[in-house]
């Protein structure tokens, strides 16, 4: 157990399933991160089917910041492949509700708002590159400090499908220039979660102007002798949202993951 799990109080499970059955349950409402170790977690994205084949286009087009693990049938909360008994309504701890491009409400499940007519899309999520990270000794700031990731909408912009377009999310880690080179060799090996950081150093450069002010989740301080490292984040689904204002929509409220069945190990590439 990693440092920024044990001071963020969270449980761990020993599978995906058990660690789903207690959001379930409403034994874990808290974030993610670490609650089961060597699992894959997954962002949500939940649409209704007269937008699917676009933002299913739209994945493929961007598969940086939206690496497509799985989508379900309309209307069918089952996600087979990612895991057993899956049932994507109630096995999110927290789950962002939005209207018209606008979060209107975060709910602990979607009983109340679900529809036959949507669909869900599961994307790949960083932690599990940042197991790996761990794994081979990078020290990674926000976890050591038990905080969330920082993310920022950048001036990158998205490769536009149908009427989703946007700027591009990437989440930031700093670290020092030869844990960086490190830390590229190894992200480099995980395509379906991001893969490679696509831009070091320079903020500005890619349109972020105050690095202490992420756009999602928590400041963390870049030192002297480190680089701020930014990979493609699966938040861009959501800042897309916020552009396209579909009259519906769902995501999970950020760092509040799917825990699948899939290993993380399953998910590099040699």
């Amino acid at each position: 157990m990693n440092a920024g799990v044990a001071r963020q109080g969270n449980r761990i499970f020993a599978t995906g399933r058990e660690a789903r059955l207690a959001v379930r349950n409403g034994i874990h409402r808290g974030q993610t991160a670490g609650i089961a170790p060597g699992f894959v977690q997954a962002n949500l994205a939940i649409l209704p089917k007269a937008l699917a084949d676009d933002f299913f286009r739209f994945c493929q087009f961007n598969p940086k910041p939206c690496p497509l693990l799985a989508a379900s049938e309309p209307g069918d909360p089952r996600l087979p492949t990612l895991g057993e008994d899956i049932d994507i309504r109630t096995d999110i701890p927290l789950y962002r509700v939005w209207k018209n491009g606008e979060p209107v409400a975060e709910v602990p499940d979607l009983k109340d708002v679900w529809r036959d007519d949507l669909v869900a899309f599961l994307i790949g999520c960083s932690f599990s590159f940042e197991e790996a990270l761990v794994e081979d000794g990078i020290p990674l700031r926000h976890i050591d400090d038990g905080t969330n990731v920082p993310m920022y909408r950048t001036s990158i912009q998205t490769q536009p499908a149908g009427p989703f377009r946007g700027p591009l999310v990437v989440s930031m880690r700093p670290l020092k220039p030869a844990d960086a080179i490190r830390a590229v060799q190894i992200t480099s090996r995980f395509p379906s979660v991001h893969g490679a950081p696509v831009h070091i150093g320079k903020p500005e450069m890619i349109g972020i102007a105050n690095i202490m002010k992420p756009d999602y989740g928590d400041p963390v301080v870049v030192k002297d002798d480190e680089l701020p490292v930014f990979w493609a984040c699966g938040v861009t689904p959501q800042s897309v949202i916020a552009a396209v204002k579909p009259e519906f929509s769902i995501t999970h409220a950020p760092g509040h993951m799917l825990v699948t069945d899939l290993r993380n190990s399953r998910l590099a590439v040699l």
